[in-house]
């Protein structure tokens, strides 16, 4: 149906026009049309990916114990191994990152995601049959790597597909099956040994693979590489047989052709080009130097060394937390918009890393620290409630959202690339030398820090981060180009 005709059946029907100008926009009696069921579909079968990545980042916690007890001599880990065997998955999600970022734009996003799947299943195999604690670092390193594909493929096929009003929602489920897969594994370790916990995890990723045979291309990348057609029968499948997606597809081809088919270097100097790549670097910078991944990885480290006796039981605790909140900030995503979450985890952040930095100040103080944790254990678990309420709300699921959304098609690989590569650099640098800092800086000063940088990430989001709720993936490109309409 003609959107014009559209348009007017809809304010004839309603019988009154919510909109000032008098007008029904041909963006809304377009999106009147849409049915969304196929959509969720496909981004149901793609958040496998996600899943397997939350796997891998929670697979550590339990197999490390397991393994450090091990009666095999050529299995078991010592301290210095079990730092490598939690830390090296951050190494190989790095090259994947890297070597995805260049696949993507050949290969396309849903091929480029099954391919990425494959070194998941491989890597859990290795696990599955290790012999010797090589094998084990191998078997990180593949699934790590997909991880690093993952995180980056997963976002971006979820927000070239998703319209407007609901790629907020479908983006934030991304963070939200990473953090159901690390909490799935802390509670099937309670139930499975290592091997048990690998084979379980090469579930995902097999089924990611079969069902992902069934979904399509996303629309934006195949305009982009002129196959019109095929566009075409993409957006029919994922906007239901009422919407006129050939409105649809001439937009996006519109913005397809005024930036041209392929990256160069030049276009660096583009304002639409660097300017969303330093945002989106500096998203991930914050978002690791917030703490996370050493508050996740070490979180029953953390737990001891403040002297909280149910450690375990902590550790569900906060992935418990984690996985709710993260799924408010899913539902909450297109109404409450990405600044003002962002502003709020991070406040919440800077307050709960003070709070945990005094505990453990006022812990070395104390003439006899296990009589003073008997009346201060209360602002250690209340510190670390709030602070992974505060990061699920925002800083968790935004970042990655936020970096699928505002640049250009033709350098999206290339600059996702660079956001994954820095996001996992930084997970690395922090990981690996946490329990460094706790004794450089002391406990205290090392969470003061991470509340600092939690302060600095907020004044980043009021002056610097655009909004990008409800605005189409185009009109976000043309506002970083100076161009966009009013």
């Amino acid at each position: 149906m003609d959107i014009q005709q559209e348009r007017k059946r809809l304010l004839d029907t309603d019988g009154r026009d919510d909109d000032p100008s008098g007008l029904i926009s041909e963006q809304d009696a377009y999106l009147s049309k849409v049915s969304n069921s196929k959509l969720y579909l496909a981004t149901l079968a793609s958040v496998l990916g996600p899943l397997s990545f939350g796997f891998v980042l929670g697979y550590s916690s339990p197999a490390i114990p397991e393994l450090a007890g091990s009666t095999d001599p050529r299995l078991r880990l010592n301290p210095v191994q079990a730092s490598w065997f939690g830390s090296v998955v951050t190494l190989g999600a790095a090259a994947g990152g890297l070597l995805t970022g260049w696949i993507v734009d050949k290969a396309g996003r849903k091929l480029t995601l099954m391919f990425c799947s494959l070194p998941f299943v491989f890597g859990f195999t290795v696990i599955i049959a290790a012999q010797d604690v090589w094998m084990l670092y191998a078997g990180r390193v593949l699934t790590g790597l997909a991880s690093g594909g993952a995180s980056l493929v997963v976002p971006l096929y979820i927000s070239e597909m998703a319209h407007e009003r609901v790629r907020g929602m479908l983006g934030s489920c991304v963070q939200l099956m990473v953090v159901l897969g690390i909490m799935g594994v802390y509670l099937a370790g309670l139930f499975m040994d290592w091997r048990w916990l690998a084979v379980c995890a090469a579930v995902p990723p097999t089924l990611l693979i079969a069902f992902m045979c069934f979904m399509p291309e996303t629309p934006r990348f195949l305009l982009s590489q002129g196959k019109r057609r095929e566009a075409e029968e993409a957006l029919r499948f994922l906007r239901g047989p009422h919407a006129a997606v050939e409105w649809e597809c001439v937009r996006i081809e519109d913005a397809c052709n005024q930036q041209g088919s392929s990256f160069h270097v030049s276009d660096l100097k583009d304002a639409g080009v660097y300017k969303p790549l330093v945002i989106g670097v500096l998203l991930m910078v914050f978002q690791q130097m917030s703490g996370i991944n050493a508050v996740m990885f070490y979180a029953q480290n953390i737990f001891e060394e403040a002297h909280f006796k149910e450690s375990d039981l902590a550790s569900v605790m906060v992935g418990a937390v984690q996985v709710f909140f993260t799924g408010v900030a899913a539902l909450i995503m297109d109404k409450a918009g990405r600044k003002v979450l962002l502003v709020i985890s991070g406040m919440a952040m800077v307050i709960s890393t003070a709070a945990f930095g005094l505990y453990f100040y006022m812990m070395s103080r104390s003439s006899s620290p296990e009589e003073h944790h008997a009346s201060m254990a209360w602002l250690a678990l209340s510190s670390m409630v709030v602070f992974i309420t505060g990061f699920a709300l925002g800083w968790g699921p935004i970042p990655w959202l936020v970096m699928s959304e505002i640049f250009p098609v033709k350098v999206r690989g290339f600059a996702s690339a660079v956001c994954v590569l820095t996001n996992w650099g930084m997970a690395f640098i922090v990981t690996k030398n946490f329990q460094d800092m706790m004794t450089l800086l002391t406990r205290a000063g090392t969470f003061w820090l991470f509340s600092c940088m939690c302060l600095l990430s907020v004044v980043f989001t009021i002056t610097v981060v655009p909004e990008t709720k409800g605005r189409t993936l185009e009109q976000i490109e043309a506002n970083f180009r100076g161009t966009a309409g009013p």
